[in-house]
């Protein structure tokens, strides 16, 4: 009776895996160059490239849904459903309500983006001393994380800041109209972003601060309801 007992629940096991690993998982992008861009129905760019990739070779059934970064987390936090979003850094407080594939990419490190003809930052002044400024006032994205040891510098410093929802593009403009001095930026990032924002180049400085952390690493973030089978296979099919 035990054999037949364990029997049904090694078959009952492995049909739940089999329906799990059969579930669409939704996985959301942000469309913001050269991270993720969508162009002709196709992901690609330098976090969606390489997810969609770990999706199809893994055999992972998905879906495409573009969803605003807040949205994002939300959604995970929820776990409601099966969903997983592209390029996000992993932190203590996002692993208390989600799971990470293997690193995806890794940035290079930040840099300050001021307006042009600002004598407020220059290169190599030191991170530190920076934010301990309170005369200048950082622009930072709300429930957006810079990466661990940069959201500990700036939690530990306290600067002046203003907090926003909006995405990089609505950012760069605030910076622009001097609603506050300066951001931070991956360098990949800043030139595509100051293009689609209407901008020139010139009309912005890219500041290499003194004692900036390295790039973070980016992940595939996905809900708790997420089976570990699912991102066990996306695993095995991201490229180290």
């Amino acid at each position: 009776m035990s054999r037949i007992t364990t029997s049904l629940t090694i078959a009952a096991a492995l049909c739940g895996n089999s329906l799990a690993l059969a579930q669409t998982v939704v996985l959301h992008y942000n469309n913001r160059p050269p991270y993720q861009v969508l162009q002709d129905g196709n992901l690609s760019g330098l976090t969606g490239s390489p997810s969609i990739a770990a999706f199809k070779s893994s055999g992972v059934p998905f879906s495409l849904a573009e969803t605003p970064a807040t949205r994002q987390l939300e959604t995970l936090k929820r776990n409601n459903g099966f969903d997983c979003g592209i390029g996000w850094f992993k932190n203590p407080e996002r692993e208390e309500f989600a799971k990470f594939t293997k690193p995806i990419y890794q940035d290079e490190s930040q840099v300050a983006l001021t307006l042009a003809g600002s004598s407020k930052l220059k290169t190599g002044d030191a991170i530190e001393s920076v934010l301990a400024n309170k005369d200048l006032t950082l622009l930072v994205k709300q429930s957006y994380s810079y990466g661990k040891a940069l959201d500990a510098m700036i939690e530990k410093a306290q600067p002046k800041r203003q907090s926003v929802t909006v995405e990089n593009i609505l950012m760069f403009k605030m910076i622009e109209g001097k609603r506050a001095d300066y951001m931070f930026v991956a360098p990949e990032e800043a030139a595509v972003t100051i293009a689609a924002a209407g901008f020139q180049q010139e009309q912005f400085n890219l500041v290499k601060l003194g004692n900036m952390p390295k790039g973070e690493l980016r992940y595939i973030m996905c809900s708790k309801n997420v089976p570990d089978e699912i991102i066990n296979k996306l695993n095995a099919a991201i490229k180290s």
